[in-house]
């Protein structure tokens, strides 16, 4: 199961904040603070979109609320959508109000060293978009010791990091041979990219709701990838004879679809081992010569930022769920 990337203590700070009970009395005070209190429950709860967001920052100034708090709330918004280069862009206000820290004024944190280990997690981020990771390191070990309990937020960085790094030596052999999911002979991956611009490996499991949730985004781009000179192929595990049969029904109502070739995986050396897979669905792509472009969460805009550094004319899908708006 993928694990969302989310600052649990301060989403349960924020849960204690918001449950607590509304005064008695409709006072003109009573009234004020209970309309301060909403401007603050929707600056602290709106993800819909960048400029819904702004909205309720603006009515939370309104409104009186302190520009800490506002910054917390920024914070959490570009945490909430994974947006790196947003968190990164927060640092200069975040060093200037470093010191100035008002824990009363704090709609999340329970104590300064939160605030501080945030500081620190900010500075980590910043130095990552540098690619300085002797900076990334530093910081990132500092928001560690400040506040340990929110390592889930803190590890998948790192991760990420080790996992790039571990990337950088791996070559796809693409004179591998794979049995089909459906009936029919082996295919080699070297039939599959020949003239191509590139590969997509799709990873992932009938078993796994994340992966069938996922599908209809998949289908849409292999779609586009398939129809602009990527090969794309989807990799299920090696399985019994049930687990086969429920991958073949997933995608039966994909028949018609142009999205790619549907294989198992290897049961000795398996590509998802030297790939490092450990989350479902996962993707990656390869270049003609084998090597790794990408390799992460199909949801991750650097997947995009490959395939535009492939061929800049593909255009990303709409997300499946739009179709039904």
């Amino acid at each position: 199961m993928r694990i969302h990337i989310v600052f649990l203590s301060l989403i349960a700070a924020l849960a204690t904040a918001m449950a607590e009970p509304a005064p008695p009395l409709a006072t003109p005070a009573a009234v004020d603070s209970a309309g301060r209190e909403a401007a603050l429950d929707d600056l602290l709860s709106e993800r819909e979109s960048i400029a819904a967001h702004q909205a309720t920052i603006a009515a939370a100034r309104k409104a009186g609320i302190s520009e800490q708090t506002i910054l917390e709330a920024r914070f959490l918004y570009h945490v909430d959508r994974r947006e790196d280069e947003a968190i990164a862009a927060l640092l200069p206000e975040f060093l200037k109000k470093r010191d100035d820290f008002k824990l009363e004024d704090s709609a999340i944190f329970g104590v300064k060293e939160d605030w501080l280990a945030v500081v620190e997690y900010v500075q980590s981020i910043a130095s990552l978009q540098k690619g300085d990771k002797d900076a990334f390191k530093r910081h990132i070990t500092e928001a560690f010791w400040l506040s340990p309990r929110q390592a889930a937020a803190f590890a998948p960085h790192i991760e990420r990091l080790r996992l790039e790094a571990a990337m950088r030596s791996v070559k796809i052999d693409f004179k591998s041979i794979l049995a089909p999911l459906a009936d029919g002979p082996p295919i080699a991956l070297e039939k599959l990219i020949e003239e191509k611009k590139a590969m997509l490996l799709h990873f992932w499991a009938a078993q796994s709701q994340e992966c069938e949730a996922a599908m209809p985004d998949f289908i849409k781009t292999a779609t586009a990838l398939s129809s602009n000179g990527i090969a794309v192929v989807s990799l299920v595990p090696p399985g019994s004879a049930e687990n086969m049969a429920s991958a073949r029904k997933m995608v039966a109502p994909y028949a018609d679809k142009p999205c790619g070739t549907w294989l198992v995986d290897a049961v000795e050396k398996p590509l998802s081992r030297d790939l490092r897979i450990q989350n479902l669905p996962n993707m990656v792509i390869v270049s003609p010569d084998g090597a790794v472009l990408f390799n992460g969460d199909p949801t991750d805009d650097a997947f995009w930022d490959a395939v535009k550094k492939i061929d800049a004319r593909i255009i990303r899908p709409k997300a499946a769920s739009d179709d039904d708006e």
